[in-house]
């Protein structure tokens, strides 16, 4: 038994190959079969005078994803998928799949996310996931080479990581329980133990929000550093990101080609890359006619803004303390800030990471937990860490959803993750 994808170390032998049907045609005596087996496509050619009878009227009844055992010997053909070809000399049919719902026509959106398992199949979303899993890999590989430690965070826990409005709250055997917005402050326990540590995992917000960069589930990896400032932290991440497209473009050049991304774009991705204050931002906001007020957040429509004009991400840094979350450091040099940094990338995808220097300052840290409104109680241990041993540490968390629709320019999130969670949307 061999796999498409090594049909270049048999070419001249006769092989089987088991996979799945993705289109047959017909010319006369002369028939094609396109298989699928998981590692690549492969043509197969049947011509009438060669085989059983059988075997030619099986393969009139063939329907997309009937799995299908093919025998026959391995050519080469520059013209043919993977530059191989099969002269069929036996087929099996092993299971039919009749009125396969997805057919080679316009669907709509909702009626493929009702079918998500089995869109999945198709040619398109196999390369945006695949692009996704390079991406995992290279997040892995990266931090690995730099020694940190993944330590994996709950996904059950009793404290707010993030915005106390967009929780998932349940009921944990009489206590209340949130499904982990961030596994960051987590992380930064262990900080200590291994000095640069990470978690990647999901994390969940219950946004009501309908836009394609927003998911209620979705993916992040979050490193955090001992003894990194923010302007270390910045390095970081603009290392981080340029490998990351780097090794997409290295190593996924087919599926990108099938997702018609223009890579000349990510060709432009490395470091460093511009950075500019929150204040800076606001002001070239308001040059441009926005409304946009010192103090508020940057929504979707100015981060697209301040894109429009730029080639590559961008850092914006010290936002307003109000803002942000309670655990980021205040900015010494302007206290009514924090030292934290969105990374923005180009052509409509905003935000990619947020990041900050954390607050190690004890009494700091338990003002902030207190002006937000937060129990300090659910946060005794997180002020552990300041009593016992405190240190200035750094750290970010990447989306993996939105980072992997900016490198394969897919519109929208929810197809570059297997079984996307929308607001509307829990099935299948």
């Amino acid at each position: 038994m061999a796999e498409i994808r090594q049909l270049s170390q048999h070419v001249g032998e006769n092989v089987t190959l088991r996979g799945w049907v993705e289109g047959t045609r017909g010319h006369g005596k002369v028939a094609f079969l396109v298989l699928r087996d998981g590692t690549g496509i492969a043509q197969c050619v049947l011509v009438k005078s060669q085989l059983p009878e059988s075997v030619w009227d099986a393969h009139a009844e063939l329907t997309p994803e009937c799995v299908v055992a093919v025998s026959g010997d391995v050519r080469e053909d520059a013209r043919a998928p993977g530059g191989h070809e099969i002269g069929v000399t036996h087929m099996e049919v092993l299971a039919t799949a009749a009125d396969y719902p997805i057919q080679p026509k316009e669907h709509g959106v909702d009626f493929l996310l009702d079918h998500r398992h089995l869109w999945l199949r198709s040619s398109q979303q196999r390369a945006g996931l695949r692009v996704r899993a390079e991406v995992e890999q290279a997040i892995h590989d990266f931090l690995y080479d730099r020694d940190f430690v993944r330590v994996d965070a709950p996904i059950l826990t009793g404290a707010v990581g993030e915005h106390a409005g967009t929780l998932f709250e349940t009921d944990y055997f009489g206590e209340r329980a949130y499904l982990a917005q961030t596994g960051q402050l987590y992380i930064e326990a262990a900080c200590p133990a291994f000095r640069r540590v990470y978690c990647f995992g999901p994390t969940f917000r219950a946004e009501k929000s309908k836009t394609r960069r927003h998911l209620t589930e979705f993916w992040m990896v979050e490193p955090e550093v001992a003894f990194a400032d923010s302007d270390e932290n910045m390095r970081l991440q603009e290392e981080f990101v340029s490998y990351i497209v780097e090794r997409a473009l290295e190593r996924c050049g087919d599926d990108l080609e099938v997702l018609e991304r223009d890579t000349s774009k990510l060709e432009l991705v490395k470091p460093p890359f511009p950075r500019i204050s929150y204040t800076e931002a606001v002001e070239e906001l308001q040059s441009r006619g926005s409304e946009v007020e010192w103090g508020r957040d940057l929504g979707a429509t100015d981060e697209g803004d301040l894109m429009a004009e730029r080639d590559l991400p961008l850092f914006v840094h010290d936002y307003p303390k109000q803002a942000k979350a309670f655990y980021m450091k205040e900015n010494p040099a302007d206290p009514r800030t924090v030292l934290c940094d969105d990374l923005l990338v180009p052509e409509g995808y905003g935000e990619v990471i947020g990041g900050s220097q954390r607050e190690d300052d004890l009494d700091r840290l338990r003002e902030r937990i207190a002006e937000q409104g937060l129990p300090e109680a659910a946060y005794a241990w997180y002020l552990d860490l300041r009593r016992f041993g405190t240190f200035p540490h750094s750290g970010f968390g990447l989306g993996i959803e939105r980072t992997v629709a900016w490198i394969t320019g897919k519109h929208h999130v929810r197809e570059l993750i297997p079984f996307p969670r929308l607001m509307n949307r829990l099935y299948p």
